[in-house]
């Protein structure tokens, strides 16, 4: 009975939330309540919800910290010459932007952090995507399948609960997966080039003072409807986009009144004039971040730890009026309360579902659903159970609770636990887009993306992705 509840209550909060019926928080608090009464345990909610807050609260200041330190960051131009860099190579071309998403997003996913890499990704991606009118989810689907196969990094997390739990060492379990892993990457970048071309076909090609005289245009044309003349004239004059604007609709070379200078400074993706920028203290920051990111990795202290000082020392160093810090503090506000209310609401999820024992009961019929003629092929049953079990279940859970489990099951037929680890780690494209995963919620809270539109885009190609990378472990016989 508590399998099928188990995944009815899945079942019946995906359905939900990508039909739009009701909000992610929302459904991540009602539905695993309303379940925990169908299994007769509803006077014990409050214990179960405590307990998911308590075990996710880490995360949750985690997250608070980073998005003020990052914001900060961003605030004052740190990462500018990074979107200058990915600005200069994608132009306005939708099949290069598509594509420099995904580099940028396996890049930035060496520091082993979701979190961090769509922080900075959609920074960087976001003001592109909205100009050129191009498709968000695929932005979010790209970040989430590139940083999902770097998430398998021996410091990302997956990698070292393997190692853990079947007392293995990480290096063991994640060289040999290196060409496997490559291959999901290769996949994934050729991927976001037939999903670029898609969105090129669908925009045309543009050049950046055709972007910029449309958008011109488009202010001349709010401004003449408001009734603002001398308004009107003031952009007209400035821009000089009344004959630009009649050469685009000619199809030829919009901007050719345009400096090379205007269009350059005009096709920002961040302000490069914004009054938050600290160049005299770029280096701090640039040393500051390194730091951080190493700190991190080693493990010198815990992450949320590390974030609340990053934070607290950007702000002080960089805005060391009260009035400014406070400013930053309410910039960023709403991503902070959109994330860790997120986090919060699923922490009811993930409380019922392991305080009913519903996810035990679910993965043990899993595992005893198994063929006895799989026994010696449990490595490849490994692989293929980690893409919806870790899409269905925390990390932890998995690792710690399901694969030991299946370990021992293969190595009653042969098959080595390193094996058995190696598979474990193919279900992570998938896993970086599960409501389970609060860094999720970073990115589609930051590219303003409706969960449920992220979630019907993503699924079918990051479990694509998994099976490429599976597919590639057989072949090259790591599995």
């Amino acid at each position: 009975m508590l399998t099928i509840l188990g995944f009815a209550m899945i079942a019946t909060f995906l359905v939900l939330i990508m039909l739009k019926k009701m909000s992610p928080i929302a459904a991540l608090v009602l539905i695993p309540a309303l379940f925990c009464v169908f299994v007769g345990k509803g006077a014990k909610l409050g214990d179960y919800v405590i307990d998911g807050v308590t075990g996710l609260a880490p995360t949750a200041a985690m997250l608070m910290f980073a998005i003020v330190y990052f914001g900060v960051m961003i605030d004052v131009g740190l990462f500018d010459p990074i979107v200058r860099g990915i600005l200069k190579f994608c132009k306005a071309d939708p099949l290069r932007i598509v594509v420099g998403t995904a580099v940028l997003a396996a890049i930035v996913s060496l520091d082993g952090d979701g979190s961090t890499t769509f922080m900075i990704t959609v920074s960087a991606m976001y003001p592109l995507y909205k100009r050129l009118k191009m498709s968000l989810v695929v932005m979010t689907g790209v970040a989430a399948m590139a940083n999902g196969v770097m998430n398998t990094l021996p410091w990302g997390g997956p990698t070292a609960r393997a190692a853990t739990a079947l007392k293995l060492d990480a290096g063991d379990i994640f060289v040999p997966m290196i060409p496997a892993l490559a291959m999901g990457l290769l996949f994934v970048l050729a991927l976001s080039y037939v999903l670029g071309r898609r969105e090129r076909k669908r925009l045309g090609v543009l050049t950046l003072d055709e972007v910029l005289v449309e958008e011109t245009a488009e202010q001349e044309t709010v401004l003449v409807g408001a009734g603002s003349g001398k308004g009107a004239k003031g952009a007209t004059g400035g821009s000089g986009t009344g004959k630009g604007g009649a050469s685009t609709a000619g199809g030829s070379g919009a901007g050719a009144d345009l400096p090379e200078e205007a269009e350059e400074e005009g096709f920002q993706g961040l302000d490069p004039h914004r009054a938050t920028l600290r160049p005299k203290l770029y280096w701090f920051n640039a040393l500051l971040t390194v730091v951080l990111l190493t700190a991190m990795i080693m493990e010198w202290l815990p992450i949320p730890v590390l974030f609340l000082l990053g934070a607290a020392l950007a702000l002080t160093v960089n805005y060391p009026h009260m009035p400014d810090q406070k400013a930053r503090i309410a910039a960023h506000a709403e991503n902070v309360l959109n994330v860790s209310g997120m986090v919060f609401a699923a922490a009811v999820f993930t409380g019922v579902l392991q305080g009913t024992g519903m996810v035990d009961h679910m993965a043990k019929w899993l595992v005893g659903n198994i063929p006895d003629g799989m026994g010696p092929h449990m490595a490849f049953v490994t692989g293929l159970l980690s893409i919806p079990l870790t899409y269905f279940m925390s990390n932890d859970g998995f690792y710690f609770g399901i694969l030991p489990v299946l370990a021992e099951a293969g190595q009653a037929h042969g098959v080595p636990a390193v094996e058995i680890a190696r598979a474990s780690i193919i279900g992570q494209p998938l896993h970086m887009s599960s409501p389970l995963v609060p860094a999720v919620y970073v990115l589609v809270g930051m590219a303003k993306v409706e969960f449920g539109d992220h979630t019907r885009f993503v699924v079918k190609w990051a479990a694509l992705t998994s099976l490429v990378v599976l597919g590639a472990g057989i072949l090259f016989g790591i599995i």
